[in-house]
């Protein structure tokens, strides 16, 4: 396998790529915990959202209109922050994504603290509100900083590059590794995250999500101040 299909190459995108593969396992841990854990919602998956509030709307036991519209409406108020912090920081793309990873830090460490503190149905909703705020606030990073098949809480349209690219399609192949490492990622994240989930509860996953956000931030940090190309705007 060539270097130029590894996500992790040196390539226009630097570190980019493995950062943003973490933010996709983190996906997958956060979104088999408000399914399993908080009721029949995603604070990263927006499409499942929309879908399970028209459930909710036509009566379907299970689903909450509540907490269908407290996620979509965190997510869109992180995915605002995001644009905003874009606009203001995007010329680096290295300092961006250390700034994001740092609110995203903050933002996990407050779920942490109320997930230890209180276990009430205004809790779970302050949970699902914190959660999809930093969600929406990472899928509008991964938007800006615009690396290929790495949207790092959507994959429909990587899976379906991965088929209608393919050469069985005539297609051209592009990135292949890239985005079954994508898949499998979140794959990843979704199945460690019910393991835990279930095996040790929310904030045990709650603690191992604010691990790896902080060596995320750590390894962004040391880009934030980098003059490489990869740092300027796509």
């Amino acid at each position: 396998m060539s270097r130029s299909v590894l996500p992790w190459s040196a390539d226009e995108h630097g570190p980019l790529p493995l950062l943003l593969l973490v933010l996709t396992f983190i996906t997958g841990l956060v979104d088999a915990l408000s399914f399993l854990s908080l009721g029949r919602v995603f604070v990263a998956n927006m499409t499942g959202n929309v879908v399970f509030l028209g459930f909710a709307l036509a009566g379907a036991p299970g689903f909450s209109i509540v907490t269908s519209i407290v996620a979509i409406g965190s997510f869109m108020v992180g995915a605002l922050v995001g644009g905003r912090l874009g606009t203001s920081l995007g010329a680096h793309r290295g300092r961006y994504v250390a700034v994001v990873t740092y609110c995203e830090i903050g933002l996990i460490a407050v779920a942490l603290a109320v997930s230890l503190a209180t276990s009430s149905d205004t809790g779970v909703l302050m949970l699902i509100g914190v959660l999809a705020i930093a969600m929406g606030l990472q899928n509008a990073t991964a938007r800006r900083l615009g690396v290929p098949d790495l949207t790092t809480t959507v994959l429909t349209l990587t899976l379906t590059g991965l088929a209608a690219d393919s050469k069985l399609a005539g297609g051209r192949n592009t990135r292949p590794a890239r985005r079954w490492l994508a898949a499998a990622t979140m794959l990843a994240g979704a199945a460690v995250g019910a393991f835990v989930t279930l095996y040790a509860g929310s904030s045990a996953l709650i603690a191992l999500v604010l691990v790896l956000q902080i060596v995320n931030g750590a390894a962004a940090y040391r880009k934030a101040s980098s003059t490489e190309a990869w740092t300027a705007q796509r």
